[in-house]
């Protein structure tokens, strides 16, 4: 089995999909890869078996697309249930293979069954899992999030750990202290919340969404994020650390009438 790389060094021109999941830990994973050179092809998301709904955060699909969109970089869909989610994935991730995209940008920190499984299902399919973020000190990346100006949207949050006030509210310091003080691991990586990033430094402008309502499914609290009229606040398009734009694009499979099952929080998830 290939290893991941820990040490993540420079790799300039390297031609890489990235496991996307909307949230924080991808979004950083790849600001990451990209500083390091890596020319990012495709952006990778699982759905719910009737491809309306990100089967790891319960996102809808067009504000992947909004994702994808500003940050320049094509989307692939796949619609799954959990008993063939690994299956599906494998077949994506053979595509990007075929699209000679040999390295896989995963936003994993520090759980090793999780790194274990990566590592595995990429190099099922002959390409290397790449983990930016690996052992890392998750007290550190959460203040990087914030140093770096991402924004991450709580939509997440387990029922009787965090107060689902928190849901549609964007992290900052302040919420960090209040997850300190709670006991709450910084980072969620025990699954006591998620996010949706609607802006940061790989975004070429943000993701602007409206919270709508909230719903409590299997021990969850969820918020439906809606896409809100978009305020092109233009930046500089994405960059690696060689100058060069990412391809550009967005490729979504065919659209299905859908359900709106979400996430399993214990099970190992796209980050």
């Amino acid at each position: 089995m290939m290893n991941a790389r820990r040490q993540t060094p420079t790799r300039h021109g390297v031609p890489a999909y990235c496991s996307w999941s909307g949230g924080k830990d991808s979004a950083l994973a790849l600001h990451h890869a990209l500083r390091q050179g890596a020319e990012p092809g495709l952006l990778v998301t699982m759905l719910t078996e009737g491809g309306e709904r990100s089967r790891s955060h319960g996102l809808r699909r067009e504000l992947l697309e909004a994702q994808a969109a500003a940050l320049g970089v094509p989307i692939a869909f796949a619609a799954t249930s959990w008993a063939g989610y690994e299956e599906a994935l494998r077949r994506q991730l053979a595509e990007a293979a075929r699209r000679g995209l040999g390295t896989g940008i995963f936003g994993d920190i520090d759980i090793e069954r999780h790194r274990a499984w990566v590592e595995a299902v990429a190099a099922s399919v002959g390409t290397e899992a790449w983990l930016p973020l690996w052992q890392r000190s998750r007290e550190a990346l959460m203040r990087e999030v914030l140093d770096l100006g991402f924004r991450a949207v709580i939509v997440a949050v387990r029922d009787g750990v965090l107060p689902p006030s928190l849901l549609g509210k964007t992290i900052d310091a302040q919420m960090l202290g209040r997850f300190a003080a709670a006991g709450v691991d910084l980072a969620g990586e025990n699954g006591e919340f998620h996010t949706f990033v609607v802006d940061g430094p790989p975004f070429s402008r943000p993701v602007e969404v409206d919270a709508g309502e909230r719903s409590l499914r299997d021990g969850v609290w969820f918020v439906d994020l809606c896409p809100a009229t978009l305020k092109f606040r233009r930046r500089r398009p994405i960059r690696n650390s060689m100058g060069r734009s990412p391809r550009s694009g967005v490729h979504a499979s065919e659209h299905a009438a859908g359900d709106v099952q979400h996430l399993a929080v214990d099970v190992v998830r796209q980050r």
